[in-house]
């Protein structure tokens, strides 16, 4: 009786595989068909937003006055926040001074002392607030 019970139910099962697979193969080929069209409204909303132009900052670009001290390193004339900080650097990689075992330390000469306050050692982050302490 056990081998009776178990050969009608294999046929089904092969039945309700065979539906399975039927149902699989029209899901992904619906799933394919609607993918595009999702790619599509995106690339179309994101379009439309970069047509303005991106503008700087305009406390960036004020020109600002440096100190005696920082005029040492990046001259005397007036210039903007990030002009003074490239010239810095600019400055710092000439005379290599960046540590040798950390690249964001930097070891400062003579000029530089007076900048940093007389440390001889500052990271780069903390360059950037002494270096706005000499600027009007």
């Amino acid at each position: 009786m056990a081998t009776a019970k178990k050969s009608p139910a294999a046929p089904a099962k092969k039945a309700t595989s065979a539906k399975t697979s039927d149902q699989a193969a029209a899901k992904p080929a619906a799933k394919k068909a609607a993918a595009p069209a999702k790619e599509a409204a995106p690339k179309a909303a994101a379009a439309k937003k970069p047509a303005a132009a991106r503008k700087p900052n305009a406390a960036f670009m004020k020109e600002l006055t440096p100190s005696a001290e920082l005029a040492a390193v990046v001259g005397n004339k007036p210039l903007p926040r990030t002009e003074v900080t490239k010239k810095v650097w600019e400055y710092i990689k000439k005379a290599d001074l960046q540590a040798a075992d950390n690249r964001q330390m930097i070891n400062a000469d003579d000029k530089l002392k007076a900048v940093f306050g007389g440390k001889e050692q500052v990271s780069m982050f903390e360059m950037t607030k002494l270096i706005s302490n000499h600027l009007k």
